[in-house]
């Protein structure tokens, strides 16, 4: 049985100096009363799925939030917010900014209606809002999430048969929940941010198109594109 008093952090580490700076911020983090969190790193990955599996195995989590090692999570009751959203227990993922349908690319950011909030300071100086709509509640449904940062209550398995790499493993995971009649959701940050995400400035992956092209083989018939 998981253990609902416990988050635990997930992330697949190749650089020290990222984490370095990633375990700060969680370090600092306000874990609620009765509730104990434990950083779980995992090293060598061959793929994202395949790390986040497997620590997924060694954690008996109920919860179990998988960011990137650029990713700092400066809203400090995080936790207490996540807990309160998956009070529904229909929710399955909670991410910080997606979009509500995913266009026929498949890339969540090419979608109409984008929803949430993230900090982007790709170089020193030049930092990002990047605010999107914001739900009118606490939460937003949406049908994919970004892999920065992606909350789960539910242990579901990462599709690394087919994603034995480092993309679209985020938006498989969203679909995956939607297979079960899970929900997928945006939380509300009108407030402030939650994360800060320091991603370096570069071009499109070339193995991108590569799992594009898997993920709409795999999910391309259960999308339902605005137009």
């Amino acid at each position: 049985m998981p253990n609902e008093k416990k988050v635990a952090f997930i992330t697949c580490v190749n650089s020290d100096y990222w984490y370095d700076e990633c375990l700060l911020y969680l370090k600092s983090l306000k874990i609620p009363e009765g509730m104990t969190a434990e950083i779980i790193p995992i090293r060598g990955a061959k793929s994202m799925t395949s790390g986040y599996n497997e620590a997924m195995k060694k954690s008996d989590a109920k919860y179990k939030i998988y960011l990137h090692q650029d990713t700092f999570i400066v809203n400090k009751n995080i936790v207490a917010d996540l807990v309160k959203i998956f009070s529904d227990e229909s929710i399955g993922v909670v991410g910080m900014i997606g979009c509500v349908c995913l266009p026929k690319s498949g890339v969540w950011w090419d979608g109409m209606r984008t929803y949430g909030r993230v900090l982007h300071a790709c170089e020193p100086e030049s930092v990002v809002d990047s605010e999107c709509m914001e739900p009118e509640g606490d939460w937003q449904e949406v049908e994919a999430v970004d892999g920065l940062f992606l909350a789960t209550q539910y242990d579901l398995f990462w599709r690394e048969d087919l994603f034995d790499g480092w993309h679209l493993y985020d938006t498989s995971l969203c679909k995956e929940n939607q297979r079960v009649g899970r929900k997928v959701v945006v939380p509300n940050q009108t407030e402030d941010f939650w994360c800060i995400h320091c991603p370096k400035e570069k071009s499109l992956d070339p193995a991108y198109r590569k799992y594009q092209k898997i993920f709409l083989r795999e999910y391309g018939d259960e999308l339902h594109p605005e137009v």
